[in-house]
């Protein structure tokens, strides 16, 4: 089953910044979604996950007002906590995901530092946030083991090399 995908560009850099950011926002998460669907989808409708390309000042304020963090970061996830309980019937509405949120400036940065394409960049930040939006999570070791894995998976299925060969896990905000 697939999930469908809202995508929004609040910021014109990123037509700049990567070819058709959208288009690979929206084959990114379908992979990620195709490779985790089994685990959440039994008996419903496609999920609806929302995805904004903006800047980093609005994720700045985002991350203020939901984390109470200042600055910036990479991706943020606002999960619905509909998954939680994957029920109901092919016929009901279907369930909210979430929305993931993506900085321009700051993941260009990160991207210029470790020295990787903006686009391999983009879609792995966009496969961080889906599983963040599944509950996944990676402030434990051993969670941010599985959490790595099934990146690192679903990373290689669109063509992206493994993030994390150096060891450092450039995707936390």
């Amino acid at each position: 089953m697939s999930a469908e995908f809202s995508i929004a560009v609040h910021c014109k850099g990123w037509d700049a910044a990567v070819s058709d950011a959208a288009q690979l926002c929206r084959l990114a998460a379908g992979t990620a979604w195709s490779v985790v669907a089994d685990r959440y989808s039994a008996g419903v409708k496609p999920p609806e996950i929302g995805l904004v390309l903006t800047d980093d000042e609005e994720v700045a304020g985002l991350n203020h007002r939901f984390r109470g963090l200042e600055g910036a970061t990479n991706v943020l996830s606002f999960p619905s906590g509909e998954i939680a309980t994957p029920v109901g019937d092919a016929d009901g509405p279907p369930i909210v995901l979430g929305d993931i949120v993506i900085a321009l400036e700051t993941t260009a940065s990160e991207a210029l530092r470790d020295a990787k394409p903006m686009a391999d960049h983009l879609q792995h930040l966009v496969v961080h946030g889906l599983l963040h939006l599944l509950g996944h999570d990676h402030h434990r070791d051993g969670d941010a083991m599985k959490m790595e894995s099934l990146e690192v998976e679903i990373l290689s299925r669109l063509g992206v090399p493994n993030p994390y060969l150096d060891g450092v896990d450039r995707a936390q905000p």
